[in-house]
């Protein structure tokens, strides 16, 4: 094992996260041969097989989970090491790395822009996905930090608040309720809803807002994405319960309304999260303090206040 070398490390770890080695090929900028040969040499080292093959797919094997978690400290290691070099010359560098919720994409490049202007050295990996998808990102130890409307269960991490976060029920401005205030929930049971998937932050509050109700619409039609939901929306499709974040455009544009719901918005909040046990990089202490200083304010100025009523 002292033979082996970093990027064959680099690759593993990219294959472990991707269980493919296409997928680890294209993120890593290599042939799927050249990353292939790197996990085989690693596996020589180790004596060990890391992966087990079933059909097209691949799995860890008992040994290969363990070596992730050290090549996981070795990385990260390494990371630190170079942001205590760059703290030493009066700099802010390194990597940033940060899982979003798919919700949070709508303004968070446009705080990472803002923070690589006042540091300009640093370099930033960005993952948006859906909520289950960020807390894997955590649970592997991949990332600095996280942004998502609530703290994983199960999972010890230190979440602090940063900014609101409302939700409400939009709708096309010829919806049939449009202008009304105060509408009953079960005004619109027998509206089409469309949701996020399961395991969506925006899914879950959907959920505890029906269920604080006793509200259960009569059809409902499953969406993987917010693009696709406004889209629909737009369509004459139905309504659906999204955040406000979300929609600034579009009923700037009035193409969307808000729904005067009562019960709504529901407001949550921001949290930029990270795993207890990680020690934070100078760059990603540095990007925590901005976001709980200022992420609030950049919010609220990229996207404007989305009026709560149409």
């Amino acid at each position: 094992m002292r033979n082996i070398t970093l990027r064959q490390l680099h690759t593993f770890v990219e294959v472990a996260q991707q269980l493919s080695f296409t997928r680890a090929a294209r993120r890593l900028h290599l042939t799927q041969p050249a990353v292939s040969m790197q996990v085989r040499q690693l596996q020589q080292a180790a004596g060990l097989a890391l992966f087990a093959q079933t059909g097209k797919r691949i799995a860890l094997t008992e040994a290969g989970r363990e070596l992730l978690r050290y090549a996981n400290g070795v990385i990260e290691l390494l990371r630190e090491a170079e942001g205590a070099m760059r703290a030493l010359e009066g700099t802010t560098g390194g990597e940033l790395s940060i899982a979003v919720t798919s919700t949070a994409k709508y303004f968070a490049p446009r705080l990472l822009a803002e923070f690589r202007r006042e540091h300009p050295l640093v370099k930033v990996r960005l993952v948006v996905s859906n909520r289950a998808a960020v807390i894997h990102e955590l649970e592997a130890n991949a990332v600095d930090l996280a942004v998502m409307g609530r703290s994983p269960r199960g999972l010890d991490t230190v979440a602090v608040a940063f900014a609101k976060h409302p939700l409400a029920i939009i709708a096309t401005p010829g919806h049939p309720l449009a202008g009304r205030r105060r509408i009953p929930l079960a005004k619109l049971a027998s509206a089409p809803f469309l949701i996020r998937e399961r395991g969506s932050g925006t899914r879950n509050a959907m959920e505890r807002l029906f269920a604080a109700h006793h509200f259960r619409p009569t059809e409902t039609l499953e969406m993987s994405s917010n693009e696709t939901i406004k889209q629909a929306v737009m369509a004459g499709m139905g309504i659906s319960f999204l955040s406000l974040h979300t929609v600034g455009l579009e009923m700037a544009a009035r193409r969307l309304i808000v729904l005067s719901v009562t019960g709504t918005p529901v407001t949550r909040e921001w949290f930029v999260i990270h795993r207890s046990t990680r020690r934070l990089s100078p760059v990603a202490a540095a990007f925590k303090a901005f976001l709980v200083e200022r992420g609030a304010a950049m919010i609220e100025r990229v996207l404007g206040e989305a009026p709560i009523v149409p």
